[in-house]
């Protein structure tokens, strides 16, 4: 693990009561330094004794204020959107995102608060193109080519804080110091947005095919190397360390891609469930998706229903980027320790997990077969009126 910050600092968490915020939390209490969670709920898990929660909405200035009294750093990690049915809300992304981070930057600003390390994604410059080893000199994706909300508003808001790098803060107290780390898809046990909804096909019998090219590959990042390279890059904004992270942005991965099948295989074939043989091209995946996505658009009043897959995770699962993480290595001392999915799906078979389990099937398999019907019916009123 990266070497502290030090311990008489205080750090706030954004986004505290989600699973990376409160792993990260619990590591730097660890190393004695004083922890507070900022999040509009409370986190899953048990907090040990000594980190303040601090229950607070970010899209609300006066609440960010509030909470980042007395802190001399703080490490966002707030968002919305990443995945599935939330990446299609313009509304909630924009205003947590957007407009959130713009609370936090102005936050730091008249609290004097003079480090910010930003949470943000491999999407800010990747939208279904192929990347092989990129680095941080790519420019940002053009906005009207993201496939999805929560990509775009990262995008935006990423930018909002490398630019605030520099900026004065309240009474001549000093300056700003900015950072933003790009993940890659987080995974580790427990994890409680991607593995929970792949259990959840799996469940109800979806998993049936994968898809694209046998040779794509992509990047996934543990979540204790994620934790250690923002430990770091707080450290990197520091006079210590002469602010050598000061207005950069660095990827930080696993050390090696992967075909994104292939990583995911020993977590369902752990659980008990057959791996499928079958695999389609991604052109057909894509294009379901995209069906999907207006049906969900045209429906959601009064059936919010979660998609099978988004056009945005089709081009994350199936299509190759990955990136060198050399720049985090050299400048920050990012080393990322070697992982297996054998601990994460020990974690969810120790908890009821696994094909052993019979469950009922959920309603929402219902849906997606009503859905199903549905859009032909639509697709089939349509067509005549193109060809009038």
């Amino acid at each position: 693990m990266a070497a502290p910050p030090s311990p008489q600092e205080t750090i706030v968490i954004t986004g505290g009561g989600g699973y990376f915020g409160h792993r990260l939390g619990c590591t730097l209490h660890q190393t004695g330094v004083n922890v507070v969670l900022f999040d509009v709920r409370k986190p899953a898990q048990d907090l040990p004794d000594g980190i303040q929660f601090i229950q607070g909405d970010i899209r609300s200035l006066s609440a960010v204020e509030e909470a980042f009294t007395n802190a001399s750093c703080v490490i966002h990690t707030a968002s919305y959107g990443m995945s599935g049915r939330e990446q299609l809300q313009t509304r909630l992304s924009e205003e947590v995102n957007v407009k959130g981070t713009e609370n936090v930057l102005q936050a730091c600003i008249q609290k004097s608060i003079p480090r910010l390390v930003y949470t943000s994604t491999f999407n800010v410059v990747f939208g279904g193109q192929s990347i092989k080893n990129g680095d941080e000199s790519m420019p940002y994706l053009p906005l009207n080519r993201h496939a999805d909300n929560y990509s775009r508003t990262k995008a935006i808001a990423e930018d909002k804080v490398l630019k605030s790098n520099g900026q004065l803060l309240a009474n001549n107290s000093g300056c700003l110091r900015t950072c933003a780390l790009r993940s890659a898809g987080i995974y580790g046990p427990g994890e409680q947005r991607h593995l929970p909804r792949i259990i959840n096909t799996l469940d109800q019998g979806l998993f049936l095919f994968s898809y694209g090219d046998r040779n794509n590959l992509v990047q996934f990042v543990h979540v204790d190397n994620l934790v250690s390279a923002h430990i770091l890059a707080a450290k990197g904004l520091t006079d210590d360390q002469n602010h050598i992270a000061a207005g950069q942005a660095y990827f930080i991965a696993d050390a090696a891609p992967i075909g994104n099948f292939q990583f995911f295989r020993p977590f369902v074939e752990g659980l008990g469930y057959r791996f499928p043989s079958t695999r389609l091209p991604l052109f057909l995946i894509y294009v379901m998706s995209y069906l999907t996505e207006w049906l969900h658009f045209l429906i959601s009043p009064v059936c919010n229903f979660q998609p099978l897959l988004t056009r945005a995770e089709v081009y994350k699962t199936g299509v190759t980027h990955y990136f060198s993480i050399e720049k985090a290595q050299k400048e920050l001392g990012y080393e990322p320790k070697t992982f297996t999915m054998e601990e994460v799906v020990k974690w969810y078979k120790a908890r009821g997990y696994g094909k052993k389990v019979k469950k009922v099937k959920s309603p929402s398999f219902l849906w997606d077969v009503a859905i199903f019907f549905l859009l032909v019916v639509v697709v089939l009123a349509w067509l005549p009126r193109v060809g009038g």
